[in-house]
């Protein structure tokens, strides 16, 4: 679990990060698009409506010493679901590598995306921000064959590939 920051701001709603997920053994990606500023019990908030209550919870969490996962908040909450809390050491990224590998696999995704700017416009006549490309680069992320697994992370999960719109073309 990590953060993927300096995001151009977009929308009403100014988002300007995403939080990476990645479940360890089907490469699982999840972003869920964030403000860099908000606290830790937004980020608590955030992480139990977006993930703990549809998923459930995870046995142990890799992440980064941000002073969210830090917080008293964060460890006493995970102390009681009786989730192990794991921080990777600064300057050593191999910890939280699966995470860090698919924060450079979005970044490269929404750069290619908006490769000539930060917005564009929909054959639908509305214009588009990064944030609301999420769910389509996650199922585009679902479909790619993990070297490691030599699967995709939808095989694994669900045991089948699902269909995406180029697959019509």
């Amino acid at each position: 679990m990590n953060w993927v920051t300096e995001l151009p701001p977009s929308g009403g709603r100014s988002y300007n990060a995403c939080l990476v997920i990645a479940e360890r053994y089907s490469k699982t990606p999840i972003f869920l698009q964030h403000h860099k500023d908000d606290t830790s019990m937004d980020t608590d908030l955030l992480l139990w409506n977006r993930l703990f209550s549809p998923i459930g919870l995870f046995k142990n969490i890799i992440s980064d010493r941000d002073p969210k996962f830090t917080s008293a908040l964060w460890t006493n909450l995970h102390r009681v679901f009786g989730t192990k809390l794991s921080f990777s050491t600064a300057y050593h990224p191999q910890t939280n590598g699966l995470a860090e590998r698919m924060i450079q696999t979005l970044e490269d995704m929404i750069r290619r995306f908006f490769s000539y700017g930060l917005e564009f416009k929909g054959s639908d006549g509305f214009t588009h921000y990064w944030f609301t490309l999420i769910p389509e680069l996650e199922l585009e992320y679902m479909t790619l064959v993990h070297s490691s697994t030599v699967q995709t992370p939808a095989m694994l999960e669900k045991g089948w590939n699902p269909r995406l719109p180029e697959d019509t073309l």
